[in-house]
């Protein structure tokens, strides 16, 4: 079923929407200096270090390391050529929100042929205020950003039982993260569920190889350590069925809601499987931001479920009643969410330290060193070498900049915690509302 110019021209209005205002989010989180984590400096310098044609050192993680030592994520270095133009934080984040747009192009584009103009639109309006990729803006950038559109294609040629471009759109996600291996396998065994034996099969036992080549040797081969520094998470001390039962209540919640904002429609589909592997690693990982629907995690399931959804609602138009059931529970969750924080007058105030952060980076002069806690680090990244509290190693950085007073535990006497980490002697040059300056004679 091919969509008419109307529907394709809807689509395109939702997706420019989603744009606009996550764009939004992103500039103006960024301007007021919203500390969400130090991740957009690490994927900002690894584009950075791709721009001009290096390796992508990441310095916030250690003097010189590449960062393939530690996530393989390959598929960022298709910012470079933007961030070559443009070289900003801002172009990392607005390089999230377009390929967020692109997605929601797709599965809009998918739901209106699908379903019909009117359905198919809630639908498109459900996903593109999903609680996963409103707190995947609000978490800045993350490599994730590129599965939502290749799982939306995925998914798009599934619903149309086009198996070989099922597989075509898969493929490049193993270039996005190493666990996302596991997901393409899951589209391997959906693939032979549907009949395609052979052609899933392949596919799910070339990503576990693939996935496995990755973890053993790709990413050991580039880090220090020569290992995956991620794979003592999953259980922690205690076992992984511990760790699974921790937080259950939240652990199910999570869950409930994923298929919830489809009206739990999407379990309907064999599609909705590759929810499986992203639960499995999450839950049974020992790090609570996992669990709940905050930060980017739940990015990725996100065109899932919804492609499980249309492809349900497809075959079985009865289950076109979920409709407005996920829309009560996307409002729901909308409740203090940051699209709905745009409505709110002070979102756009700025705030009371903002001068003094300002005035603190200005005096670090363009080019030089500097080590920073996640105050500030994702502002100074640009025209600076920036190393992270904690993990400068032997750099001796020209200028320490700290926020003492954002309760991240960093130290208050900057100048004595510069010359007993990098030794010589460090002048406090700055001290205003939190932010302290010293640089190094």
């Amino acid at each position: 079923m091919t969509a008419t110019r109307t529907q394709h021209l809807l689509a395109a209005a939702l997706a420019l929407a989603s744009a606009v205002v996550y764009g939004a989010v992103s500039l103006v989180r960024f301007d007021r200096f919203t500390i969400a984590s130090f991740d957009n400096a690490i994927f900002e310098q690894a584009v950075k270090s791709y721009a001009g044609w290096g390796a992508p050192i990441v310095d916030i993680k250690g003097p010189g390391f590449n960062i393939l030592g530690d996530h393989f994520s390959p598929v960022t270095a298709l910012i470079a050529p933007f961030y070559r133009l443009l070289p900003s934080a801002q172009t990392i984040l607005l390089a999230q929100v377009v390929l967020i747009a692109v997605s929601v192009y797709v599965i809009a584009v998918l739901a209106t042929r699908t379903l019909g103009t009117l359905v198919g639109a809630a639908v498109g309006v459900a996903y593109a205020l999903s609680f996963g990729i409103q707190s995947a803006v609000e978490a800045d950038f993350h490599e994730v950003a590129f599965a939502a559109p290749l799982l939306a294609l995925a998914g798009a040629a599934y619903v149309d039982r086009r198996y070989g471009r099922v597989v075509m759109w898969s493929v490049p996600l193993l270039l996005v993260k190493e666990d996302m291996g596991l997901t393409v396998a899951a589209i391997g065994v959906v693939l032979w569920l549907a009949g395609e034996r052979r052609r899933g099969a392949a596919l799910a036992a070339g990503a576990i190889l693939a996935m496995a080549l990755v973890l053993l040797v790709i990413v050991p081969g580039f880090n220090a350590g020569g290992a995956y520094a991620y794979s003592g998470t999953l259980g922690g001390d205690r076992g992984v069925v511990a760790t699974l039962l921790d937080a259950s209540d939240r652990k199910l919640a999570t869950a409930v809601l994923t298929v919830a904002i489809t009206g739990f429609a999407a379990l309907a589909s064999p599609w909705v499987l590759l929810v499986l592997p992203t639960f499995a690693w999450r839950f049974a990982g020992d790090v609570p931001f996992y669990w709940g629907t905050e930060w980017h995690y739940s990015l990725v399931l996100m065109p899932i479920v919804f492609v499980a959804m249309i492809d349900a609602m497809h075959r079985r138009p009865v289950l076109r009643w979920a409709t407005p059931v996920g829309l009560v529970v996307g409002a729901f969750m909308m409740v203090s969410s940051p699209v709905a924080a745009l409505a709110d007058p002070a979102t756009y105030d700025d705030p009371p330290r903002a001068d003094a952060a300002r005035m603190a980076m200005s005096l670090v002069p363009t080019g030089a060193s500097v080590e920073t806690d996640i105050g500030l680090i994702g502002h100074l990244v640009t025209d600076h070498t920036v190393y992270w509290l904690g993990t400068s190693g032997s750099a001796t950085p020209q200028y320490v900049l700290f926020d003492v007073d954002a309760g991240i535990g960093s130290p208050r006497d900057v100048a004595a915690y510069a010359e007993q980490a990098h030794g010589g002697t460090y002048d406090v040059i700055y001290d205003r509302d939190g932010y302290i300056l010293a640089q190094r004679r």
